[in-house]
């Protein structure tokens, strides 16, 4: 319904904004809730148990994008997001949240060093999100799904790969519906959904959109709805020149 509401509503750099604040104001939460193993990623809303980055980051990343990622607002929320999911820790979300925010730098028209320096810095501060310890072991239904489903089918297993990808390319359709101003979007949320798929393979973290949870599909629908809303809307000035 959310997802729904998005697109009819229209988009405004107003929503882009609070999505970005409320983003990283969810992250920061997490902080306040109980921790599993010294881990912080989640919050309990009554009988749901949110992974807040699965939730939030992909809709935090197209509102980004129209936010502009030089912007004051890009900017402050893009450093505060990755430095608290790197306190977490959640190497999956923060490499993925950098490598869209990589993508929106790579595409921007800021002059070349400044772009160089900045992709430089994501890559660094990615690889020591990836240093620091996390102690949580995969659970098959979420983290060892697709192990769990080869041992069940592999017809299955292989079926839901190849869901997952497709799923994780299908923002590419929406680039040229878009608006050139700001296909960039699409990009970063492609790359944010190919990095959350494939980092799995190099540690325990959830598998998006077939392991257990409604994390990973809310948020997913979200970020496309406003993706769709961006074709009708988000089309005065460009998002470098907003702040």
């Amino acid at each position: 319904m959310l997802a729904t509401g998005l697109i009819f509503c229209g988009g405004s750099l107003r929503i882009a904004r609070v999505l970005l604040g409320a983003a990283a104001i969810a992250v920061a939460g997490t902080f306040l809730a109980p921790a599993q193993e010294g881990v912080h990623r989640w919050i309990d809303a009554g009988p749901l148990h949110v992974n807040v980055a699965a939730l939030l980051l992909p809709p935090a990343v197209v509102a980004l994008s129209f936010c502009g990622i030089w912007s004051r607002t890009g900017l402050v929320f893009a450093g505060a997001i990755a430095a608290l999911l790197a306190l977490q820790p959640d190497a999956s979300q923060a490499t993925s949240f950098l490598i869209a925010a990589v993508v929106l730098v790579a595409t921007s028209t800021a002059p070349r060093a400044r772009r160089l320096s900045a992709i430089a810095a994501a890559f660094l501060f990615a690889a020591v999100t990836w240093s620091r310890p996390d102690p949580l072991q995969p659970v098959p239904e979420v983290e060892g799904i697709f192990p769990l489903a080869f041992a069940v089918s592999p017809v299955l297993a292989a079926a839901a790969a190849i869901g997952v990808a497709a799923a994780s390319f299908a923002p590419l359709a929406l680039r040229n519906a878009a608006g050139g101003a700001h296909r960039g979007a699409a990009l970063a949320l492609t790359a944010y959904f190919i990095s959350a798929a494939v980092c799995p393979a190099f540690g325990a973290f959830p598998v998006p959109l077939v392991g257990l949870g409604m994390s990973f599909p809310v948020g997913y629908w979200v970020a496309i709805a406003l993706l769709c809303a961006h074709g009708s809307s988000w089309q005065n000035g460009g998002a470098e020149n907003r702040s």
